[in-house]
């Protein structure tokens, strides 16, 4: 499109450009990034297709701006766990409450998640914004630990790779399913070795 993108300045014009976000958000997670097209978007956020075009230079363009979204939906409910966790803290029941939330959000976002995978390793900008999460949440979750009263050397190297073992657990339970795991087993094996990281 040879069409100037516009940066919006007036409310009614960031509304309109945050409804086209929210709307790739939602189609991206229903059916997928390439099963979604611009044209979509625009029924979706309820304007027409120059619309989309004038904000955004194509559906990749609305995706980064989606991952912001992402970003925050996956980060806000494991700092909301942290936060609420009750005191004294009993490392067992949360880090069960980590690996229950990081499921339910792999769950929630699955045809997203896939894509935005899948596209890190190709596209810059997605892998920077991945990048972005995993140091979001790292920072993040190292000095909530730390306010909430867990006393543990490395804290930040510990939360790095206490990400790491959870993700990957999420991922075999939503994504691979293997026949030969007992994965209520191997949630427990998970949750032991968080809680002994932290110890």
């Amino acid at each position: 499109m040879s069409t100037a993108i516009r940066v919006p300045q007036q409310e009614r014009s960031i509304e309109k450009k945050n409804k086209i976000i929210q709307a790739g958000y939602e189609l991206f997670s229903e059916v997928g990034y390439y099963g979604t097209n611009t044209a979509e978007i625009a029924k979706r956020a309820g304007v027409s297709t120059g619309i989309v075009y004038g904000y955004f230079e194509d559906k990749r363009d609305i995706l980064i701006c989606v991952l912001e979204i992402y970003i925050d939906k996956v980060y806000e409910p494991l700092a909301h766990i942290v936060e609420r966790a009750d005191k004294p803290i009993n490392l067992h029941k949360l880090a069960l409450s980590v690996i229950d939330k990081t499921i339910e959000l792999h769950e929630q976002n699955a045809k997203l998640h896939n894509t935005l995978h899948s596209l890190a390793t190709t596209d810059e900008a997605v892998n920077a914004q991945f990048i972005s999460l995993e140091n979001k949440i790292t920072e993040q979750m190292s000095k909530q630990l730390v306010k909430i009263g867990v006393k543990s050397d490395c804290i930040t190297e510990k939360v790095h790779l206490a990400m790491n073992i959870v993700q990957s657990y999420a991922h075999e339970t939503v994504f691979d399913s293997h026949s030969y795991i007992d994965y209520a087993k191997m949630k427990e094996i998970v949750c032991n070795i968080l809680v002994e990281l932290f110890r």
